[in-house]
């Protein structure tokens, strides 16, 4: 197990493993700067589907966006299998219950990347690459609802969520994604604004996963899967609301904050 150990860190400390990661995040940020894109449509009326599905089919639309997209894909991938072996063997930099709170992170993170990454690849091969998010989140909410105790589960899992919005704007006040980050790889002049852009994503982030929360507890308290939505719903439903083209508009901003910071952390991040 040791051995085990050993060779999966000196794969995370290669700069083979380092140039792909920090590649696979550029390609992430790319999804989040596009879902700001479709987001501000989506204040203006337009009826475009704004989750990561909606962002790589707009990547896909053109001849040009094809090639991107098979280049975005493998990006993904990459990116995917990094956050695996920073959750095996990463985070030195810190110790005890916050690194295992960042390696348990870094799993989760790269279980939703590799699946963003077998959709682009799906996509840019011509398949449908699945239903939307809010098809995904009604149909995993129907499964559920299905169980013994199931809206109980379903309200469960909006709890789950919750706290994962909460976690994220945490995140972002107090700026702990910077310990991440080494500050020798940022020049000096931007190191504030890396600290703005990423609490302002963070923020958003938040924002769209209480959304979500909601909605997936109001379909459990309901016992209804038709009230459960993803990211497409969560961003619909803000725009539904009193100024919500203002609200939208600041999620779409910090969505795009977001994915400018994940530029800036792939130039930086610890090794």
């Amino acid at each position: 197990m040791n051995r085990i150990t050993r060779t999966v860190a000196r794969g995370e400390k290669t700069d083979t493993a380092q140039l792909l990661g920090r590649a696979g995040m550029a390609c992430y940020a790319l999804v989040h700067l596009i879902l700001a894109w479709l987001a501000v449509r989506v204040a203006f009326g337009s009826g475009e589907q704004t989750d990561q599905k909606g962002a790589l089919r707009e990547v896909g639309s053109t001849v040009f966006g094809q090639v991107l997209l098979w280049v975005l894909a493998s990006g993904l991938a990459a990116f995917g299998l990094w956050q695996f072996l920073m959750a095996a063997t990463g985070y030195a930099w810190t110790s005890g219950g916050k690194r295992t709170r960042k390696r348990l992170g870094a799993a989760a993170r790269g279980i939703v990347v590799l699946a963003l990454g077998g959709t682009a690849f799906r996509l840019a091969a011509g398949e449908g690459g699945g239903g939307s998010s809010d098809q995904t989140q009604q149909e995993f909410t129907a499964k559920l609802l299905q169980l013994p105790a199931g809206p109980a589960l379903v309200v469960a899992v909006a709890a789950i969520v919750l706290g994962v919005a909460v976690a994220a704007g945490v995140k972002g006040v107090k700026q702990t994604f910077l310990e991440d980050l080494d500050p020798s790889g940022l020049p000096g002049k931007t190191r504030r604004w890396v600290g703005w852009l990423g609490t302002t994503g963070y923020l958003a982030k938040a924002v769209v996963f209480a959304v979500t929360a909601f909605l997936l507890g109001y379909a459990g308290f309901r016992a209804d899967p038709r009230q459960a939505g993803g990211l497409d719903a969560s961003l619909k439903t803000l725009a539904a609301q009193p100024f919500g083209t203002v609200l939208l508009m600041m999620v779409a901003l910090g969505l795009a904050a977001f994915g400018v910071y994940c530029l800036a952390a792939a130039w930086a991040h610890r090794r």
